[in-house]
């Protein structure tokens, strides 16, 4: 194919190199698809030297982001680095160059998303971010482009896999709290401080996205009622069990009396509803719509290649409207 489209990936480990792996084992079927070869032409790591789970082309990395700014080729930057700062900055500046906007970075988005908007908007560029709320499971595209001949009322879900697969473990088998979650740390499914997912500020984070995607309204993180899961007792499991129950650490966001009311906190669901069934690490999440009625999504909420196919479907996206000449006309993924 003659026409390229140029991608610089912000950041190689778990979520860079699965999107990385995405391109290189989907080429074919991604240029097929978009209408133009898609080639990542460059990598901003921290250290070129760092040992890597996926090899790529030593010519790829580089330490400079004002490489990635300054070349005029790359239409597209995808920000995988994790982090407030300086993902942020990266990602404003990538906004205000002129270069469309993908992340994974529910922190950084969610603590400003309306200065991202607002920077994508002024710069007729896109800002997508479907891996930033549950990996793999297209939520984001689901109320931003599939639901939107509906009015929303609920969105509900389980969107932390690590308290998910700590609250699994702890009710099936009564094992205590810090043995499953040195299990879970051991597996990759807890950070070595698991402070963020376990104190559900994780969860804060993505709800706050999928607030604004239902809504149209941002709340701040900060402004989520907010309680982890570091307080439920093996009574608490059992007396959810006795009432046939599953204890989950619930991110949720409706309409009560003309305001929109978020919190991210441990209850009981019924054991054999949607989101009681929902076990391990997995992620599910139920949105209340007017017209369409309930609509589930459950799937792997992370991991390189589930969070990287996420990425990937947001690049091929914007490549799509790139080579059909609409990128600078497309929607916000959320309006506020």
């Amino acid at each position: 194919m003659d026409k390229k489209i140029n991608v610089a990936l912000l950041g190689f480990g778990n979520v860079g190199s699965g999107t990385y792996t995405a391109f290189k084992e989907n080429c074919e079927l991604i240029s097929k698809k978009v209408g133009a070869e898609v080639v990542i032409k460059k990598i901003l790591v921290r250290n070129i030297a760092n040992a890597r789970r996926v090899d790529a082309p030593a010519e790829l990395f580089t330490t400079d982001f004002n490489e990635i700014l300054n070349d005029a080729d790359i239409q597209i930057v995808a920000e995988l680095m994790g982090g407030i700062e300086p993902a942020t900055e990266y990602m404003l500046k990538s906004l205000a160059a002129g270069k469309h906007v993908v992340s994974a970075n529910k922190a950084a988005l969610a603590n400003a998303l309306p200065k991202f908007n607002e920077a994508a908007k002024a710069a007729g560029c896109m800002l997508r971010y479907e891996a930033a709320v549950c990996g793999a499971i297209p939520v984001m595209g689901a109320i931003s482009r599939a639901l939107t001949g509906n009015e929303i009322t609920k969105v509900s879900g389980i969107v932390n896999g690590t308290t998910n697969y700590i609250l699994t473990r702890m009710a099936a088998e009564g094992a205590p709290y810090a043995d499953v979650l040195a299990d879970a740390q051991a597996l990759g499914f807890a950070e070595a401080d698991p402070t963020g997912d376990v104190e559900g500020f994780d969860a804060a984070n993505k709800l706050s996205l999928l607030t604004a995607a239902c809504f149209g309204v941002y709340i701040h993180p900060d402004d989520i009622d907010r309680t982890g899961i570091t307080g439920v007792t093996m009574d608490d499991l059992k007396a959810a069990e006795a009432a046939d129950c599953k204890i989950k650490l619930i991110a949720s966001s409706e309409i009560k009396d003309g305001k929109v009311c978020a919190s991210v906190k441990p209850i009981q669901v019924p054991a054999e509803s949607f989101l009681g069934r929902c076990g391990s690490e997995f992620n599910a999440v139920q949105i209340d719509c007017n017209m369409a009625g309930p609509i589930f999504l459950q799937g792997k909420g992370a991991g390189p290649e589930p969070t990287g196919s996420a990425v990937a479907g947001d690049i091929i996206e914007i490549a799509q409207a790139i080579v059909n000449g609409t990128a600078s006309k497309q929607p916000e993924t959320a309006i506020l």
